[in-house]
């Protein structure tokens, strides 16, 4: 399974001025519906909160990787978001958070594709080359070219 079909340039904002992760999780939302990844943003907002009340999805070094399988969700895909400041979220190492990858998987790849994506991502980021070229990355193309070198 290839994680770069997931990443696409269009599920890539930058430049976002979010302060929290309820904002966080409303903005994902909004773009996983805008963009018929999934059917409802309310289902996609209570999915993400869900998830993050059973253990912290902030990773280390001003990353996170919220996620959420559920019915509403149509297709698999990866959002990625760089908010402009640093987002209180609890993470692993207590840094606030600014470098955001979300997965959206359909509950019928629950055991599959988000497996896989989540374990692909995961690894990759415990490299600190991985998570600098991703912190200065200037544009969707080089993120994705970044995540696509490391998971494929």
């Amino acid at each position: 399974m290839s994680t770069t079909i997931f990443v696409k340039k269009e599920h890539i904002c930058l430049h976002e001025e979010l302060s929290s992760q309820a904002e966080v999780f409303d903005r994902l939302a909004e773009i996983a519906y805008d963009s018929g990844i999934a059917a409802s943003k309310e289902a996609v907002v209570n999915g993400l909160a869900k998830r993050e009340t059973e253990s912290t999805t902030g990773f280390i070094d001003g990353f996170a990787i919220p996620h959420t399988k559920l019915e509403d969700i149509k297709e698999a895909a990866v959002l990625i978001m760089k908010n402009k400041t640093g987002i209180e979220w609890n993470a692993l190492d207590q840094t606030p958070v600014t470098f955001i990858i979300a997965l959206f998987i359909p509950d019928a790849e629950a055991n599959s594709t988000h497996l896989q994506l989540l374990s692909s991502l995961s690894r990759m980021l415990v490299h600190d080359d991985v998570r600098r070229q991703l912190l200065e990355a200037e544009s969707p193309e080089a993120i994705q070219h970044t995540i696509s070198a490391y998971i494929s």
